[in-house]
């Protein structure tokens, strides 16, 4: 295996023994003797101790300190800022709720390799992450999931072969420098869930390709979405609206920006379509749980 350089980028809020026990699978990887590796942790303003426990326990990551408001796409993007002052080969994302398999960057880097040589030389690799308990998949590729909506999306299964993708979710993303070069950060126009979909169907603007993995690489648990909690009963409207808005839900800023970058003419009618469901729906269930 050929002597590269890799930033392994994380965020974390408030999840001690997950991050640790993240890390200790990344420094258990089956090929890390042959790969100069730097870990960027951001602590965004962890109360539970995170940042010195890293510190103490993993000396060797740059432990970056957050405002306690980043979430998911700012503290990455704080961390990718931060990495790529060094110009490295390659970045990988990495979720702390992400356990990485004992081979999984050597897949990574070695699907990435193989991409390469057919040349595809701006491509993201993403790892297909599964349920710890059933094994299913969890996050991984995305691809077209309607015909008339160019934003509803669904996972990919993964098979034994690479297989090519639309985007991905953000949980284990293996980025080039080539693609950096190109593409840049992440962007801090979004909060939490919208960057790391973005980031790949930006990509793939610029000319790159995504793909995912043969088979599992890591196991992760399926985290319900912020727009899942506004759907239940005996909610007022306007608590529901805030629901939204969380920077967990779809906030209404950062989906215009989506979707203007990435609907094309009609972007207004896919901007405002599930706002405008959550209305309907809003009265539906209001009405329904008045009459039980």
């Amino acid at each position: 295996m050929k002597k590269i350089s890799l930033a392994i980028l994380m965020t974390c809020h408030n999840r001690l023994e997950k991050t640790l026990y993240c890390l200790d699978k990344v420094y258990k990887q089956e090929c890390l003797a042959e790969i100069k590796t730097q870990v960027y942790l951001v602590d965004d303003g962890s109360t539970d101790g995170t940042g010195e426990m890293v510190k103490l326990n993993y000396p060797e990551v740059k432990v970056i300190p957050g405002n306690g408001s980043l979430f998911w796409n700012g503290g990455m993007h704080l961390a990718f800022a931060e990495a790529i002052k060094s110009n490295y080969d390659y970045y990988l994302w990495l979720n702390d709720d992400t356990l990485l398999y004992p081979g999984a960057l050597k897949t990574l880097l070695e699907t990435s390799w193989s991409l390469e040589k057919k040349g595809c030389t701006k491509a993201i690799v993403a790892g297909s992450i599964q349920e710890p308990q059933s094994g299913l998949l969890s996050y991984g590729g995305l691809v077209r999931g309607s015909w008339w909506h160019p934003l509803k999306f669904k996972s990919l299964k993964p098979t034994e072969e690479v297989q090519s993708t639309l985007t991905m979710n953000g949980n284990c993303v293996l980025i080039p420098q080539d693609v950096v070069q190109v593409v840049g950060n992440l962007d801090p126009a979004f909060t939490h869930s919208i960057g790391d979909v973005d980031y790949g169907l930006r990509t793939q603007q610029q000319g790159g390709s995504v793909w995912i993995t043969p088979g599992y690489i890591a196991s992760c648990e399926h985290n319900l979405t912020g727009l899942q909690a506004w759907d239940k009963p005996n909610m007022s409207i306007s608590e529901r609206w805030h629901k939204v808005n969380h920077p967990k839900g779809l906030p209404i800023h950062e989906w215009k920006i989506f979707v203007q970058r990435h609907c094309g003419l009609f972007w207004f009618v896919y901007w405002i379509l599930p706002y405008a469901r959550l209305l309907f729906k809003s009265v539906l269930l209001n009405l329904k749980y008045r009459q039980a």
